[in-house]
């Protein structure tokens, strides 16, 4: 068959077509073995090619990690097996592998019909390559495992073969063993890819349905939408319909991304490509969404995601308030391109007008703040991240808490709080460390299993509150960085738990209010109100800083007043007259201290309001 004709899209056979996703733990080389795919089977020009090719974003380059899927189109010839010589089309995305991201992972799957599931020939199955294999379990996939960087001199393919073999159900000699590196295996991979990834199935003759898995918003060009066609074809100008919204647009491009956006006639059955309507309005595009034609559409769309539900939330608030209106829009679009982004608008006494965001966790808390910094210019101030808590109050009613501020002031009967299940995989040496770690963190052991003879899974249920901030750092430190975490959410339990008020001159400031468990409460009211004393500069009047829990004052730190020499200006003289003016300036105080309110500079919130860990960070 001619290779032009094969790899033009729209006339693609689909029994030609394979559609497969990379899944694996963080830094087990998915990046690495996509740029070796895009190099074996030509599509980047050797000259522009780059190490982490498909990861777009600086702050993907700079940490190392991968937070967008990526699509791409790669045409190959079959070098091996039954279909030797034969062209085919893959479609490949590769993702992310931090657990804040698996809602990125999971659309990619149901855009695929194959995973490769990749391990780290050094270090072996992590706990979010299991939760990775579990979701492409249930999307149906097959799976092909491949044991990556085997080029390394601390790589052991033989044992993790086995353990990868225990896990998939499979035989060690059917684990490929690859370098993404050196490109060892790769083309026996591609070939693999062909031979076991089942063509995608859709009828060319139906009214056309394409499944939104992806969109970005383009400056010049409004919204990109990506999409996997299931039934039918789209063609150029074409009359598109989401199903959603009713909204009929028409198609100005559309085309495949090789990985260079490639402008084509058609797309058909099983493609992988972008959409493009010339709409600017952000909220036309929802991902998972149904396309259709408007002349011919369909009666049923496709079954869509489960929309995620954000773990952590904070405050987002312009240290300009003339910003507001900028931020909105950046979170607009950013949304677009980050469907597991939630926000509603919020205000704040101290802080003005905001949002209140949801995250999946708080490296997606840290990435959106850092791009809405960077890619939208905008100086922000987020409140330290909290959960979301359900309120029982004494008279029956129920109150839902997202911020403290919400925090109710009536009777409670009951607070509570989310928790979680999680997974953590530890050479056996550091079980004890770990162990006491969750302990420490109100956790309670499940159960644990013997991978194999160094490496121990263990299940504990953990309050989400106790893992957001620093647990994934301290488990690290605690096992000299060999462990790793999964968790997900399993529902809430009754807590223990108080709202603690920083007051500053007997006023609440609803900035720095913090719902805690009993136990840690007063640590942290200690630790801010002296965090506080030293970043608030000192006034003309002294300024008690409390942390209280209701009425009651837990902590306290007082910012001394500024002495006014008044007496500069009184050299000699009798003793009564100093006193008298002293004596003036006592009143005077007193009154300032009345009417006076307390300043606090917009770098204290920020300082204040960051954790330590963000704070050493930036130091660095």
């Amino acid at each position: 068959m001619d290779d032009a004709v094969t790899y033009a899209p729209g006339s693609t056979d689909p029994q030609r077509i394979r559609n497969f996703c990379i899944i694996a733990h963080i830094d087990h080389g998915k990046s690495t073995l996509a740029d070796r795919m895009l190099q074996i089977t030509e599509v980047v020009d050797s000259r522009l090619m780059r190490a982490q090719y498909l990861d777009r974003m600086d702050i993907e380059r700079e940490r190392g990690i991968t937070i967008k899927s990526q699509a791409v189109r790669m045409p190959w010839t079959a070098r091996s097996g039954e279909r030797a010589g034969d062209d085919f089309v893959l479609n490949m995305i590769d993702t992310p592998g931090h657990v804040d991201f698996t809602y990125e992972v999971s659309r990619s799957l149901a855009a695929c019909e194959g995973a490769v599931l990749l391990v780290d020939a050094a270090q072996g199955i992590e706990a979010q390559t299991l939760a990775n294999l579990y979701l492409a379990m249930e999307n149906d996939l097959t799976i092909i495992p491949v044991l990556n960087k085997i080029d390394l001199p601390a790589a052991q393919p033989e044992k993790y073969a086995e353990e990868l073999a225990h896990l998939i159900g499979c035989e060690p000699e059917d684990c490929l063993r690859v370098s993404g590196k050196t490109g060892v295996g790769v083309g026996e991979l591609l070939d693999e890819i062909v031979r076991q990834i089942p063509a995608p199935v859709g009828d060319p003759d139906a009214p056309a349905r394409a499944m939104i898995f992806d969109s970005v918003y383009d400056t010049y060009r409004g919204v990109v939408t990506y999409v996997r066609v299931v039934d039918g074809k789209m063609e150029a100008r074409d009359r598109i319909k989401m199903m959603s919204t009713n909204a009929v647009h028409e198609l100005l491009e559309i085309g495949v991304i090789s990985p260079e956006p490639i402008k084509s006639a058609a797309l058909g059955v099983g493609e992988v490509g972008y959409l493009i309507t010339g709409v600017k309005d952000v909220r036309q595009s929802k991902v998972g969404d149904t396309v259709t034609l408007s002349n011919r559409p369909a009666t049923e769309s496709l079954g869509g995601y489960q929309d995620p539900k954000p773990m952590v939330y904070s405050g987002l608030y312009p240290i300009d308030g003339s910003e507001y209106p900028d931020l909105r829009e950046a979170l607009d679009k950013l949304k677009l391109n980050d469907a597991a982004l939630t926000y509603e608008p919020e205000s704040s006494a101290a802080l003005g007008f905001g949002f209140r965001v949801g995250f999946l966790g708080l490296l997606h808390l840290e990435i959106i703040r850092e791009r809405l910094e960077r890619e939208f210019g905008l100086d922000l101030i987020s409140t330290a991240p909290n959960v979301v808590y359900n309120v029982d109050l004494e008279d029956g009613t129920s109150v839902v808490v997202t911020n403290p501020s919400e925090f109710p002031t009536g009777k409670i009967a009951a607070i509570h709080e989310p928790i979680v299940r999680a997974t953590i995989l530890t050479p056996n040496d550091f079980v004890g460390s770990v162990m006491e770690l969750c302990q420490s963190r109100r956790g309670s052991l499940m159960g644990m299993e013997y991978l194999s003879q160094e490496r121990v899974e263990l299940r504990y249920t953990l309050p989400l509150a106790e893992i957001i901030y620093d647990f994934f750092d301290q488990l690290k430190s605690k096992t000299r960085g060999y462990a790793s975490l999964d968790y997900e959410a399993t529902g809430t339990q009754i807590s223990d738990l108080v709202k603690v008020d920083i007051l500053l001159h007997g006023e609440p400031v609803d900035a720095f209010s913090a719902i805690v468990h009993k136990d840690a409460a007063y640590a942290y009211g200690v630790r801010l109100a002296e965090r506080l004393r030293k970043l608030i500069p000192r006034q003309q009047f002294e300024v008690p800083i409390q942390a209280a829990i209701g009425s009651r004052v837990i902590a306290r730190e007082t910012i001394r007043a500024i002495r006014k020499d008044v007496l500069a200006k009184c050299y000699g003289g009798d003793i009564t007259r100093k006193r008298k003016l002293l004596e003036k300036q006592k009143e005077g105080k007193k009154r300032m201290k009345m009417v006076g309110r307390v300043e606090v500079p917009q770098e204290a919130f920020v300082a204040a309001l960051s954790t330590d860990e963000s704070v050493e960070q930036k130091k660095k």
